[in-house]
């Protein structure tokens, strides 16, 4: 018996250490960047970081990142100066575009169709919401305000849960010493992807439930009285942030699909003359498919879209003028 348990251990270990290697070797699993808050707390990435990013089980979205001096995915560094037209992109994992190459991302759709006569930098970062990217603008002043326009991406129903901005410790947590120590795994890394480790996952929550007393229970969904209430705290929220966190209105557009907007919040843009471009029409209409096939972010046609929309009102508002 004692042999038995002892072949069985050394064969187990045998077998982790071959799938390692095999994940290793096919590159299964992503290179998760490392974050981290700098001196003027903006949460973002460690400088200087390259790697993959791995969607699927089988690489279905194979995309190499780089992540700049600035802390954000870019194939240049982010330097405004006085003289020349730079615009800014800021957002989410939409506009730190993980899912696609770097060097044909939106804003370089948009560089290239001006013959690189001006730059665009994009300030990405996934799950920032309307107070990382307010509170970045604000920390980074001086730099903005060089800035010849700024486009914000945003999701009305996502992005206006805070009404200041603060460091949310829970996506810092994944850079605790446990969670450091296990992605030095590619195999850890490559089962958590997939789900296999989901189980565990699930297990543990119902155990701290228990623990706590009580037992997890599903949100229940919300009257339409509910939604009007919530819709007018999301617009109170955009308020407060303006109001903490300033707000150009001459070279500030807001991007969002405004089809899933709230009216309320729609008619307070245009009452108080806050800039917007609707993408939603132009990428929910397309004849061709816009996102990945195995994910939700914009495809390279999504992004060729979304950059002629902002071409469009580059050359419109008089920023670039038209060739």
């Amino acid at each position: 018996m004692k042999k038995l348990v002892i072949k069985l251990g050394v064969y187990s270990f045998l077998i982790l250490i071959s799938l390692e290697i095999l994940v290793r070797i096919f590159y299964l699993g992503e290179d998760k960047p490392s974050r981290f808050v700098d001196e003027k707390r903006v949460e973002k990435w460690v400088p200087n970081q390259e790697g993959y990013n791995v969607t699927g089980n089988r690489n279905q979205n194979f995309i190499r990142y780089n992540i700049n001096s600035s802390g954000f995915n870019s194939y240049q560094e982010f330097e405004p100066t006085k003289d020349g037209v730079e615009i800014a992109l800021v957002g989410d994992s939409f506009i730190e575009g993980f899912h696609q190459p770097y060097r044909i991302s939106i804003g370089r759709k948009v560089e290239q169709k001006f013959n690189d006569k001006i730059k665009v930098f994009e300030y990405g970062y996934s799950g920032w919401d309307m107070a990382d990217q307010l509170h970045l603008i604000s920390a980074y002043k001086e730099d903005f305000d060089l800035i010849d326009r700024i486009y914000i991406k945003m999701k009305f129903y996502n992005d206006l849960e805070r009404d200041e901005y603060f460091v949310q410790k829970s996506r810092l947590n994944l850079e605790s010493p446990v969670n450091k120590l296990l992605k030095k795994s590619k195999l850890l890394i490559y089962f958590s992807e997939i789900g296999v480790l989901d189980p565990v996952r699930n297990l543990m929550k119902d155990v701290t439930s228990l623990v706590r007393g009580g037992t997890q229970q599903t949100t229940p969904k919300k009257s339409l009285e509910d939604e009007l209430e919530q819709e007018k705290v999301y617009l109170e929220n955009f308020k407060n942030l303006v109001s903490l966190y300033g707000f150009d209105k001459e070279k500030t557009v807001l991007l969002m699909d405004e089809s899933d907007t709230a009216k309320i919040f729609l008619d307070y843009l245009d009452e108080n003359g806050f800039q917007h471009i609707d993408f939603g029409e132009t990428i929910n209409n397309s004849k061709r498919k816009t996102t990945l096939v195995y994910d939700m972010h914009w495809n390279n046609y999504g992004r060729t879209l979304i950059a002629n929309l902002i071409i469009d009102d580059l050359e419109n508002s008089g920023v670039v003028s038209k060739n």
